[in-house]
C-alpha cells in the first residue's frame, strides 16, 4: 500500500462521513492524539488533514509504527473546510474520529480484582486540561485506569487533547457516586494525611485526589482508609493535580508491593 501517495479521491465523502459520526464520537485533535489511539488500539473511521504529506512525513520521523494504518486512513480536505469542522484546529493540522470504549467493558476493567496497578480517582475535578494531564499519567505508569466523580466528562474533547489520546491505552470512565467507585483500599491525598514516603502503597489501591478548589469531598473522606500527605514546603499552600498524581504514581512504582515480593 502507498501510504504517502496522492491524497484520497473523494475527499467530500471523508467530509460527509465525519459529519454523520461527529455526534458521540471521540474528537481526536492534533498527531499526537490520532498516533496515540491508534496505537492502542482505537476504532478511527475517519482521519482529515490540511496537509496529507506533512503529516505522514512526521509520522514517518516520530512514530514510523503507524504511518501504515494512518496512510489508509489519511484523508487531505482544505483547511478551510477542516477548520469548519475542528475550529481549535491543532498545529500539526489533523483530526480524526474514534469510537468511544463502551462503558460497561470500562468499568468491568476497573473493577476486576486482583489489580497489578492502582485506579487514579478524581474526586469531582473542574479542570479540563488537569484531568487530561492525569490520564496521560495514568497510562504512562500502566495504571488501570482513572474514574472521576462529578459532572466533568472524562472524554470531553478538551480531556481528550490534553491527554494526547491516550485515553485508549487505559480505562477512563465517570461515576455519579463515591458509593460507585470499584472496590479496593482507598488512599486519599490529603494535607493532614500520613507522609506518602512512609507507606506502602498496594497494586489494587485507589489513589483519590480532591478538587483542585475545595479538595476532598465528605463522602469520599468516609470512604478512605488511609489519608496520605505529599512532602511540601510548609509555606508553599498545594501542588498542581497532575503534579500530586505524578508524585503518588512513581512513589507506588518504586515501593509498591509487587517491588517486593
Amino acid at each position: 500500500m502507498n501510504t504517502t501517495g496522492a491524497p484520497h479521491p473523494d475527499p467530500g465523502r471523508a467530509v460527509r462521513t465525519w459529519r454523520a459520526l461527529a455526534e458521540g464520537a471521540v474528537l481526536l485533535d492534533g498527531f499526537h492524539a490520532v498516533k496515540h489511539a491508534l496505537r492502542f488500539g482505537a476504532r478511527v473511521p475517519v482521519a482529515l488533514t490540511a496537509d496529507r504529506a506533512a503529516v505522514l512525513t512526521l509520522a514517518a520521523d516520530l512514530a514510523p509504527d503507524v504511518v501504515d494504518p494512518l496512510g489508509a486512513l489519511l484523508v487531505e480536505v482544505e483547511e478551510a473546510e477542516l477548520r469548519t469542522l475542528v475550529p481549535r484546529l491543532h498545529p500539526t493540522a489533523v483530526a480524526a474520529l474514534a469510537e468511544r470504549p463502551s462503558r460497561a467493558a470500562h468499568l468491568a476493567a476497573l473493577a476486576r480484582l486482583p489489580r497489578t496497578s492502582p485506579v487514579i480517582v478524581l474526586d469531582q475535578p473542574r479542570n479540563l486540561g488537569n484531568a487530561g494531564a492525569v490520564i496521560r499519567l495514568a497510562a504512562g505508569f500502566g495504571a488501570t485506569g482513572v474514574v472521576t466523580t462529578g459532572t466533568l466528562d472524562p472524554w470531553h474533547p478538551t480531556v481528550v487533547r490534553g491527554g494526547a489520546g491516550l485515553h485508549f491505552a487505559t480505562a477512563v470512565e465517570r461515576v455519579d457516586e463515591v458509593a460507585e467507585l470499584p472496590a479496593g483500599p482507598l488512599f486519599a491525598l490529603d494535607a493532614e494525611g500520613e507522609d506518602l514516603r512512609d507507606v506502602t502503597l498496594p497494586d489494587d489501591a485507589l489513589l483519590a485526589f480532591g478538587s483542585e478548589r475545595t479538595g476532598l469531598s465528605a463522602p469520599l473522606r468516609a470512604r478512605a482508609d488511609r489519608l496520605l500527605s505529599l512532602p511540601m514546603n510548609p509555606r508553599v499552600s498545594s501542588y498542581n493535580l497532575a503534579t500530586s498524581v505524578a508524585m503518588t504514581l512513581f512513589h507506588w512504582s518504586t515501593r509498591s508491593v509487587r517491588k517486593t515480593t
